[in-house]
């Protein structure tokens, strides 16, 4: 059985699949890769089904010796243009740090066969419910292929643009114009961003009402207003339920920009068109 043996790793490694979604009424985020098109890519062109896992690579320095060969992938972060690549036995993988961007994905034909739990392969980082984070010394199994290597002309991801935002089930909590405001002022990455959230430093947006919200259900793409009034927007392993309004929504189509965003960077937000599907 052919096996990826990890001999190094950079700042964060997990394996991730589609995630677990339907779960969040027992308090179980989605999970998931974060860079949902760059991890969909780097399945198709080594030729797996959907929804195999993959590694995601924080920030490059992943090293892996493989135990049997195999055919690799790897997109996400700088890498506009991939390819398959055959991993003889006994050779190394290296995922070096990416000039711009921050997560680089890792398909291996048949997929990082780890056991699933609750139905997926994803690590929650919230919770840590799945495989544990991918640490030196780890020995991933990998699965039968289920297909071929697919040529260079495979479809490449969406391009990066405004994320557009609906608005969201608090919008009264706050100024009429809140959200023009956000869509109008740039905002930047903040260094605490995370597989939870992208937050934000900016201008904050003014709350018309400041009593206590109960807790009630996130979704995905969430753009919640902490009492600091700058905004912060839940990713992939946002917790269930929060207690702070949300002005907006992401649409789901536009997140996977929000996994390669770098603290510092600029985030702009526009108005979702009515009818808009990504």
């Amino acid at each position: 059985m052919t096996s990826l043996h990890v001999l190094a790793t950079g700042p964060m490694v997990t394996v991730q699949d589609r995630g677990r979604p339907g779960l969040a009424h027992l308090g179980v985020p989605r999970a998931g890769a974060l860079d949902a098109p760059a991890a969909a890519l780097a399945n198709r062109i080594v030729g797996n089904d959907p929804d195999a896992a993959v590694l995601e690579v924080v920030l490059g320095g992943l090293e892996l010796r493989a135990h049997g060969g195999c055919w690799v992938a790897v997109t996400g972060a700088d890498r506009a243009h991939a390819s398959a690549e055959w991993l003889a036995a006994g050779a190394t993988l290296r995922v070096p740090t990416p000039s711009t961007g921050v997560r680089s994905y890792v398909a291996v034909a048949g997929g990082i066969a780890v056991p699933p739990v609750l139905g997926s392969r994803s690590t929650d980082t919230l919770a840590w419910v799945g495989p544990p984070r991918v640490q030196p010394g780890a020995v991933l199994p990998v699965g039968d292929p289920t297909g071929s290597p697919r040529s260079v002309d495979t479809p490449r991801p969406p391009r990066r643009g405004p994320l557009r935002v609906r608005v969201g089930p608090r919008a009264d909590w706050f100024d009429d114009d809140a959200l023009d405001r956000l869509c109008a002022t740039p905002y930047v990455v903040s260094a605490d961003s995370n597989r939870i959230g992208l937050r934000l430093d900016g201008p904050a947006l003014p709350r018309r009402r400041q009593d206590e919200l109960a807790s009630e259900g996130m979704v995905l793409g969430a753009v919640q207003v902490p009492p600091s009034g700058v905004p912060i927007v839940f990713l992939a392993d946002h917790p269930p339920t929060g207690g702070y309004p949300v002005l907006a929504v992401v649409e789901e189509e536009d997140l996977w920009q929000c996994a390669q965003l770098r603290p510092g960077d600029e985030v702009r937000f526009t108005p979702a068109r009515a009818g808009s599907t990504g």
